[in-house]
């Protein structure tokens, strides 16, 4: 007997052993960093926990879910919306929101998230109904002002800030899509040929202006090359007569040279014609004085030198 009152006494310890531990594991609970918890007494809120340690009485007070104190992004699916021209558009929209009552956020709605999507589609198709298919492409800036504008004020009571309203797309129907890339495509096209003419127009301009100064540049180099070759002519027959007057030539030498100089007035294969200058026959007549003094024998009675050559 004693031995089996034993035994069920060390049954009793262990079953309040396990049953103090169950306890201390539902007293003692720790709250991580941006997040919040709420505490019902008796099915009843008591208060809020903060990130750290708390306890807990254990079977009266009950923990909620932890919610997240961070700010967080949820993207809605597609909506249609109709513009103010009955134009069926698709638009993705991205919330940014942050939980700043969690009290709130628990017991003033049942699924928050699920209530912002509804009240962001509401608001958009608001929105975007006053506005034509050009004005939604064009505002995007002022549609996210107003959809953050009321969301932010509708979500206010229960606990949370929309910081941030972003459409991602906005897809017109596909017959406007067609057109408007189209449009596109003639604009790039008009824009294209502008830009080719002006380039071309730009071209012809430089060219000319090119073509210009090289034909002023070679025309002063012209200019300047027969101004060098005229200076040199006249130094170099400034140099010949300065060279004859010192070596004080004679009549007879002077003719002799002139004579020589005739035959390279028709090397030119042009010169179909010459004329001999008046100075030609006084040049012969000297040198036919000077034939005749040397060569008495080939003279003829009765013709003077000039008539002999």
């Amino acid at each position: 007997m004693l031995g089996f009152g034993g035994a069920a006494l060390t049954v009793v310890l262990i079953i309040l052993i396990i049953f103090v531990v169950v306890v201390l594991v539902r007293s003692v609970r720790i709250i991580p960093q941006a997040r919040a918890g709420v505490v019902e007494r008796l099915g009843k809120y008591q208060r809020t926990l903060n990130p750290g340690l708390t306890i807990l009485i254990p079977f009266v007070d009950r923990l909620l879910p932890l919610l997240d104190l961070r700010e967080q992004v949820v993207s809605f699916p597609p909506q249609p919306v109709i513009t103010e021209d009955n134009l069926v558009v698709s638009i993705d929209t991205v919330v940014y929101f942050q939980v700043t009552d969690p009290r709130a956020a628990t017991y003033e709605i049942a699924n928050y998230i699920q209530a912002v999507e509804q009240l962001t589609t509401t608001t958009l198709r608001n929105v975007v109904g006053g506005l034509n298919l050009e004005e939604a492409l064009t505002s995007r800036d002022q549609i996210n002002g107003q959809l953050r504008g009321v969301l932010d004020e509708a979500t206010g009571r229960w606990g949370i800030r929309v910081s941030r309203v972003e459409l991602k797309a906005i897809d017109p129907p596909l017959s406007i899509q067609d057109s408007m890339e189209k449009q596109m495509r003639a604009e790039r096209d008009r824009r294209a040929a502008i830009l080719t003419a002006e380039g071309t127009k730009q071209s012809a301009i430089l060219t000319a202006e090119g073509e210009r100064q090289s034909a002023i540049l070679k025309a002063e180099g012209d200019a300047k090359a027969a101004i060098l070759r005229a200076d040199g002519e006249s130094q170099a027959i400034q140099k010949v007569f300065d060279a004859i007057h010192k070596g004080n030539p004679t009549q007879k030498l002077l003719a002799y040279q002139y004579l020589q100089t005739l035959p390279k007035i028709a090397t030119g294969s042009s010169n179909k014609l010459w004329i001999i200058p008046s100075e030609v026959g006084e040049a012969l007549k000297g040198i036919g004085n000077v034939l005749g003094a040397t060569t008495p024998d080939l003279a003829v009675p009765g013709e003077s030198a000039g008539e002999h050559v």
